[in-house]
């Protein structure tokens, strides 16, 4: 493992301990999409809605753009504190104002991976 990939799971681990991200957990049709498409795809989705959503230097309805429910990417965005700039900049320290970078938008998805394999991991690993 790396020291960025050490460091990105001690800033999810802290996060996760954040009352409000902490009530967030991959549950029933979230769950069985990354069970029927698997983790792959569901990757592939969240660079989608990384790349739409909040990689503009101006996302669109920042702070709101985000859904509560309906994806497993969404969830995850809210338990990883990846749903908007304003959060990306508390506490991933990716600042407003400009587009993501490449190897910020690979960060974020990273990220979101990892909380849904850590969730789905405690009863069945994804395909």
């Amino acid at each position: 493992m790396t020291a960025m990939s050490d460091d990105l799971d001690a800033r999810l681990r802290r996060i996760g301990q954040h009352p409000f991200r902490a009530r967030f957990h991959l549950r029933g049709r979230d769950r069985a999409i990354v069970g029927l498409r698997g983790i792959e795809t569901v990757r592939r989705h969240a660079r989608e809605i990384i790349d739409e959503r909040l990689a503009p230097a101006e996302p669109r309805n920042d702070g709101k753009q985000t859904p509560y429910h309906g994806h497993p990417v969404f969830v995850a965005q809210h338990a990883t504190a990846t749903c908007c700039r304003t959060c990306l900049s508390r506490w991933h320290g990716i600042p407003k104002g400009h587009a993501l970078t490449d190897g910020e938008r690979e960060y974020v998805v990273e990220a979101i991976t990892r909380w849904i394999v850590a969730e789905y991991l405690p009863k069945t690993p994804p395909p």
